[in-house]
């Protein structure tokens, strides 16, 4: 048979193959595919454009935009995280204690002087490194290096980095801020777009690169698939896992400078919401909480997704209170379908293997 008959009769079988799918059998492969962000963001698009026109405006648009960026970034490192096979409680204390270190330290450079805001803004970008390192490296040790649960080590640093922002703090917000922090890196605008959105696609960008094109994007999905077998083929599982920890530690550290500069001060109750809503976030954008599982431009919807939500709630004018028992249920649903999903690709493989 001939190279050309060959090919053809291959096709043939697939499309008989793919043709003796069901209705419901595709409805449970596209599930496996795409996950349940789709529909639930047609769904919230449609209710919230219908119960308030304001919702699709342009205006209202580049507001969520702008207040996506912070959950953005923290979500991106709690993917990270995420991806083998742990999660990172500690990221609203991170954010937190950004705020409070980054503003009392640029508000003693600055000094009310003019001349000294290029060094306050330095100062404070370094305390954001700074920061970020620490929690990342104490997280990273404790579950890479002491096999401590990630739960127990970033519940714990959660409360100690949230007591040490009161202590630092007194529970007072820091002010004093150079106007140049809070006015244009906080507030400002550049060819139409928001100066935070616009410091925030370089991080998307490397990230993308990180997970998709490295050698080390390939070995933290390796371990969230299987730890030991990763430790096997030769992959440095502890040093690996340590470093996600430090990379969610500096976007963590990131976002809460950057945020401080939209509140214009430093805040000790900054970013309390982030842990859950970045969990969430990650896993409605298809991360998994076993691990092996996660990617920047799912986050990145999930991210949009729960923004949408928040903002569409506001426009309707519900209280906090609500706002969060209606997080907790979306977060409960995501973790439902990351189990469904879990099925139908199981089951798609097995319809496929026939």
């Amino acid at each position: 048979m001939s190279q050309q008959n060959y090919t053809g009769v291959i096709g043939t079988k697939e499309l008989v193959g793919a043709n003796r799918l069901t209705f419901g059998q595709r409805v449970v492969s596209g599930f496996a595919l795409f996950g349940a962000l789709p529909p639930l963001m047609i769904i919230l698009i449609v209710v919230f454009a219908i119960s308030n026109p304001i919702f699709l405006t342009p205006n209202n648009l580049i507001t969520l935009a702008t207040q996506a960026v912070f959950l953005l970034l923290v979500s991106l490192g709690q993917m990270v995280v995420l991806i083998t096979g742990g999660f990172d409680l500690s990221v609203g204390s991170n954010v937190a204690l950004t705020s409070v270190v980054s503003a009392s330290v640029m508000a003693a450079v600055y000094g009310g002087y003019e001349e000294f805001t290029a060094d306050a803004v330095w100062s404070g970008f370094f305390m954001v490194l700074l920061v970020g390192l620490v929690v990342g490296l104490v997280n990273g040790i404790g579950v890479a290096f002491l096999k401590v649960n990630a739960f127990i080590v970033t519940l714990a640093s959660m409360s100690i980095f949230a007591g040490i922002t009161l202590v630092l703090s007194g529970g007072s917000q820091i002010s004093g801020l150079p106007r140049f922090f809070t006015h244009e890196i906080g507030s400002g605008n550049l060819g139409g777009f928001p100066v935070p959105v616009l410091m925030t696609i370089p991080v998307i960008l490397v990230m993308l690169v990180v997970l998709r094109w490295t050698r080390y994007g390939r070995h933290l999905y390796a371990i969230g698939g299987n730890p030991n077998a990763a430790a096997v083929s030769g992959i440095r599982v502890r040093l690996n896992l340590m470093v996600a920890y430090v990379i969610c530690g500096l976007l963590a550290s990131y976002a809460g400078w950057l945020l401080t500069a939209r509140v214009a001060s430093g805040q000790p109750l900054l970013g309390g919401s982030f842990a859950l809503e970045s969990i969430t976030a990650a896993i409605i954008g298809g991360a998994a909480l076993t691990g092996g599982r996660g990617g920047v431009g799912g986050t990145l919807l999930g991210v949009l997704f729960v923004m949408g939500l928040t903002n569409g709630m506001n426009l309707m004018r519900m209280d906090s209170n609500q706002q969060s028992i209606a997080i907790g249920v979306v977060l409960v649903v995501a973790v439902v379908a990351d189990r469904l999903r879990s099925r139908a690709r199981s089951k798609t493989l097995a319809w496929k293997a026939r």
